[in-house]
């Protein structure tokens, strides 16, 4: 069989570790703070290397393109793409961003492709963006997880703690075989507000971009997100002033995040709380993976209202 990737340009050569970073839409967005991100790392200056054939990997079915419709006559299409760019850094070092919608279709033979794209560039690092909906209040700082096969860069004291199973994604897939292929993977998972995963937040984009730039050392501002944070901030206490249900259950993530944040002796605890977990006790593997099994749910549950809808 063909390819899936068509090549335009090759990157440029990288003195030390060149990094891939991959940000797919659609799944594990909580917060929208995945998109935002990709959105943000498109925004500098950058070049297209490759495009992979999204005809063989996606259900258009399932998120239908958008057509513009003029008068009498459809007159555009807004076709999805996944797309492989070199993106320059603030400080003008070249990196890889691998975007796009991810993948219905033919997983293992996509991360193939992937993995001959890591070994093409000479990628020594590879890093896979999400965010996941957390028992935790938005009025703390937000959590974030790394997870990989980098020992110096996944030792955190805010790792996740035993073993749980999730839905699987091609995020997680991507790190596995690329792990297992002897290739260095990691993935940086912000830690959503439960309560605002299906809402945008751009103060997840923000943790997100800048844990980025801490395990991979690019410099990656983040100020053109700094006022939509802001507004969405506002929009937050606005909710807290209008429900007294919205307060008593911010109040008890606070209590349960302060009470775990003093027994480590940290600002940023491992896990928040949630009604999941009364008495401030971390939620279990199980309790975790239920809330993000819930949330992809209701995520379905979206999607499949608005296409009913058009």
């Amino acid at each position: 069989m063909s390819s899936l990737v068509t090549w335009y340009g090759d990157p440029t050569p990288v003195e030390g570790r060149h990094v891939l970073v991959h940000a797919f839409t659609g799944f594990l967005d909580a917060g929208g703070s995945t998109a935002m991100a990709a959105r943000l790392l498109e925004a500098r200056e950058h070049r297209l290397l490759a495009t992979f054939d999204i005809d063989q990997v996606l259900d258009y079915r399932a998120r239908r393109p958008v057509l513009t419709f003029v008068t009498d006559h459809f007159a555009a299409v807004d076709m999805p793409q996944i797309s492989l760019h070199e993106v320059t850094d603030a400080a003008g070092t070249p990196f890889l961003l691998l975007t796009g919608p991810e993948p219905d279709y033919r997983w293992q033979r996509f991360a193939d492709e992937v993995l001959e794209v890591v070994r093409q560039t000479g990628t020594r690092l590879t890093v896979g963006l999400s965010a996941i909906p957390w028992p935790a209040p938005h009025t703390r700082p937000l959590g974030v997880t790394i997870h990989g096969n980098v020992p110096s860069l996944v030792s955190s004291p805010h790792a996740l703690a035993g073993n749980i199973q999730v839905p699987g994604h091609i995020g997680g897939l991507l790190e596995l075989r690329l792990g297992e292929a002897g290739e260095q993977a990691i993935g940086i998972a912000t830690h959503v507000p439960h309560y605002l995963g299906q809402f945008e937040y751009p103060a997840a984009a923000i943790t997100t971009i800048e844990a980025l730039s801490a395990a991979t050392g690019l410099v990656l501002p983040v100020d053109d997100l700094r006022a939509p944070a802001s507004r969405a901030e506002g929009e937050i206490a606005q909710q807290l002033q209008s429900s007294e249900e919205f307060v008593t259950i911010v109040h008890a993530l606070e209590q349960q995040y302060d009470q775990l944040a003093a027994l480590r002796g940290t600002a940023a605890p491992v896990s928040g709380g949630s009604d999941l977990a009364p008495g401030g006790q971390v939620p279990t593997g199980d309790e975790i993976a239920a809330q993000v099994e819930q949330f992809l749910a209701d995520m379905r549950d979206r999607e499949s209202g608005d296409a009913q809808e058009g």
